[in-house]
């Protein structure tokens, strides 16, 4: 399982890496360099946790994006999103380094790792109240799935969906791209979406989640939605 998550994190920073530095043009771009290593640092150490903590979960979340059990909906989802994720890195670099379409500050580069490593350590979280946390919209009847009503999800419905956002504002920003943060509206509608095809399973599947929605009305942000 360990040497998995190291293949599996390695070779994801290295395509991320091939993505960036093609379409930026050049590997001379230290926010770049420091954006992989935050990918690579924490991807491995919430891994290394997980292995420890919940490795059944962690097997889940080494798992393919695109699954037998996972509802129909959620595969073209998923693809969809890879596709998006990589473009916009692409364009982020473009913008960045190749054409320097956006001059960004020096304090926004900070704030923008502090957003990343936040929703790395935001995602912790979630993973040690909510054992189900898997990447694809699945019934988990044989891991025994129930509503994770405790912790975060007492404050959210979607918890690891709000820390996912940290990440899509820290990108752009610490990448240097002000065109990276013109898609965070997509972002939202996309995640907003995905929550509310979620739901659905869980109305359907868990007749708990009813009181619980009602208990907890917010999805995303706690008095907004």
């Amino acid at each position: 399982m360990i040497a998995r998550l190291f293949v599996q994190t390695i070779a994801w920073v290295a395509f991320t890496a091939v993505v960036l530095f093609v379409s930026a043009g050049t590997a001379q771009w230290p926010s770049a360099w420091v954006f992989l290593a935050i990918l690579a640092a924490f991807g491995i150490a919430v891994g290394l946790w997980l292995a420890q903590y919940n490795p059944a979960l962690l097997m889940e979340r080494m798992g393919s994006i695109v699954q037998r059990e996972q509802k129909a909906w959620d595969r073209v989802f998923m693809v969809a999103i890879v596709v998006l994720f990589n473009a916009w890195l692409g364009v982020m670099a473009a913008d960045a380094k190749r054409f320097h379409w956006s001059q960004m500050p020096g304090w926004a580069h900070s704030i923008g790792a502090v957003l990343m490593i936040a929703s790395y350590l935001g995602g912790a979280v979630v993973f040690r109240e909510n054992s189900f946390a898997v990447p694809v919209v699945k019934l988990q009847r044989k891991r025994g799935q129930r509503i994770v009503m405790t912790g975060p999800y007492a404050v959210v419905r979607h918890p690891m969906y709000a820390v996912g956002v940290l990440f899509f504002l820290g990108a752009p920003l610490l990448l240097g791209s002000f065109w990276g943060l013109a898609f965070v509206p997509l972002v939202l509608l996309l995640v907003a979406v995905r929550a509310l095809g979620e739901e659905k399973m869980l109305r359907k599947e868990f007749p708990e989640y009813e009181d619980y929605a009602a208990r907890v009305r917010s999805r995303l942000f706690p008095g907004i939605w």
